[in-house]
């Protein structure tokens, strides 16, 4: 990695890469980070410090850990625009009618990324998933959204029998997790669209293996039509 001394794109380089060396650190010392970016120490220290001075990077038991304004901006980040807000009321009713946890998820570099979560029963052990922001991209959410891309996105090799599921999911406009990645876990989703019919978001409903996914689809396909239409400026 060039040094972030060598000019003013490198010195943003260096900055974003000490940034996704905390992350993945969660708490890290300087020596720790310097050597994780290929920066100097010298180098290292003072654009963590300057991170520090703009609350992106704050100091922590010794080292430090990810700042509270990463999390102010990254939570007003949104696939889509008005994506959050359109999407806000019909999940939370979503939530209630279903009594199961909702959520609303975007593609990115390949992963499923959760943008917004409507919790379920405060007491739900399904809570516990709120803490993952990043899922593999076949989440009920991520696939529904891949059989919807074009062109083709860059996920690697996939599975044999990924062109009949996604043609199915095509079909009906939603996908199904039937305890695929969690044990206990099950999920339906469907394409959430704005102008030009594209999907930009998937909305998620996340249950336990005793609920009937395919009749719960229905209820997840009501309340995405609802959120598409608020994204395309359509009657609610």
């Amino acid at each position: 990695m060039p040094s972030a001394d060598t000019g003013g794109r490198s010195v943003l380089e260096g900055a974003f890469g000490l940034l996704a060396a905390v992350e993945h650190a969660q708490v890290a010392g300087l020596t720790r980070l310097a050597a994780d970016c290929g920066l100097p120490k010298t180098t290292a220290y003072r654009l963590l410090e300057q991170l520090v001075d703009l609350g992106a990077v704050e100091r922590f038991a010794g080292g430090y850990r990810v700042g509270p304004k990463m999390f102010s901006l990254g939570q007003r980040w949104e696939p889509h625009p008005g994506l959050r807000p359109a999407a806000r009321e019909p999940a939370r009713r979503l939530a209630q009618v279903t009594g199961a946890m909702v959520g609303v998820s975007a593609l990115w570099e390949g992963q499923t990324l959760v943008v917004d979560w409507a919790p379920s029963a405060p007491d739900d052990t399904r809570d516990r998933l709120r803490d993952e922001v990043t899922w593999p991209w076949n989440t009920a959410a991520g696939k529904v959204l891949v059989a919807g891309a074009h062109p083709r996105l860059p996920l690697g090799p996939l599975p044999a029998t990924w062109q009949r599921e996604a043609e199915a999911i095509r079909d009906r406009g939603v996908a199904f997790d039937r305890e695929e990645l969690v044990a206990g876990v099950c999920c339906v989703a469907v394409p959430l669209t704005a102008s030009g019919g594209s999907p930009v978001a998937a909305l998620c409903v996340v249950t336990d293996p005793a609920h009937r996914l395919d009749r719960l689809a229905d209820v997840v396909q009501r309340a995405g039509r609802t959120i598409s239409a608020r994204l395309r400026g359509g009657a609610l």
